[in-house]
């Protein structure tokens, strides 16, 4: 826990991009500024791409599997690009949270296809995040 008036700061300073506790992304401001979601999140730290060196310990996967596991999680919302990469992490995941028995959801694809989370408006996401459909 950071001090009061560092945690003051940090919340100040909370709408800009990468600012937070923990650095978050673009896409993480673009999601609390746009929808409804008051649950909790889990920010990888990028997607599956074994030809870049990225696997599931070095986006984080390894830390959501332990909190998966020792919290009483019920669904899993997967809001990753659209790309080869995000559909290879979000089926990981799917994986990952169907052998706990949790549910896992997508929001729906209001993005076009090859593009990027961070480029589209807060009203394209939120009607994403009303859409989202489960995973099978």
């Amino acid at each position: 826990m950071q001090k009061p008036l560092l945690q003051e700061l940090i919340e100040s300073l909370r709408c800009l991009p990468g600012v937070g506790p923990k650095s978050a992304p673009a896409e993480l401001a673009a999601i609390e500024e746009s929808t409804n979601y008051n649950g909790l999140y889990f920010v990888l730290h990028g997607r599956l791409s074994p030809l870049d060196g990225m696997g599931p310990k070095e986006i984080g996967l390894d830390r959501l599997e332990m909190r998966l596991s020792e919290e009483s999680v019920k669904e899993i919302i997967l809001a990753t690009n659209p790309t080869v990469e995000g559909e290879a992490t979000a089926h990981y995941i799917s994986e990952l949270a169907s052998s706990q028995g949790i549910l896992t959801s997508r929001i729906a694809h209001g993005v076009p296809l090859g593009g990027d989370l961070g480029y589209v408006d807060g009203g394209t996401l939120a009607h994403a995040f009303a859409g989202r459909q489960k995973i099978e």
